[in-house]
């Protein structure tokens, strides 16, 4: 892969839905990081038909969990539970990915979830999302990104995979949303890869 291209992905927001996703994939996508998870009890049980419909469809696909302050253990415990029922940690899965947005949610928090999941799991790889705001002023990667660790920037200037950030292990890039297209219901965040990062980074 060469700077000047780089693959794309979407990533699904909480009760967002795709109706086609053999339509997606015709548009070029590759991967899809899909919402499944919240806090430490919520759990959209409709997204295992989401997850499958990706993956019959030929696209790398994982779970997000979308943080909230406190227990994150408990948190990690819920994701993992979650993703071995969806089938989502076996190699060439995407990684499992820690949304931050919510206010509370820090560095200490965002270190305890990657070590339980790494434990429960098994894994190593996991990725951790986050807007440009939040990683210029509240997430300190360098307390926690280790090489397993990929960084996710959610900034919408519309040139993918240049996001006018860096950090060594800045990989994916979340450069828009979705454009008005059939069978897509909710936020859904259009992403590219950052060079030199190529798919096999971003999977278990």
């Amino acid at each position: 892969m060469t700077e000047g291209s780089t693959e794309r992905g979407i990533n699904l927001a909480l009760h967002a839905t795709v109706a086609d996703w053999d339509a997606v994939r015709a548009g070029a996508v590759s991967f899809a990081s899909i919402t499944v998870t919240e806090n430490t009890n919520w759990l959209d049980h409709g997204a295992g038909k989401q997850i499958e419909a990706a993956q019959q469809a030929g696209i790398r696909t994982g779970i997000r969990h979308y943080a909230r302050p406190g227990a994150p253990h408990d948190q990690a415990e819920l994701c993992v539970r979650a993703g071995r029922g969806l089938g989502v940690f076996g190699p060439g899965s995407l990684a499992p990915t820690l949304e931050v947005e919510a206010e509370g949610v820090d560095d200490r928090f965002v270190r305890a979830w990657i070590k339980t999941v790494r434990q429960t799991a098994g894994i190593e790889r996991v990725v951790v999302y986050a807007d440009y705001g939040l990683w210029l002023r509240r997430l300190h990667p360098e307390k926690w990104a280790d090489r397993e660790v990929v960084l996710w920037v959610a900034r919408h200037n519309d040139i993918p995979g240049r996001p006018g950030w860096f950090h060594p292990r800045l990989a994916l890039h979340e450069h828009s949303s979705v454009p008005p297209m059939p069978g897509v219901a909710g936020p859904i965040g259009m992403d590219a890869l950052v060079y030199p990062f190529t798919l096999a980074d971003l999977l278990l």
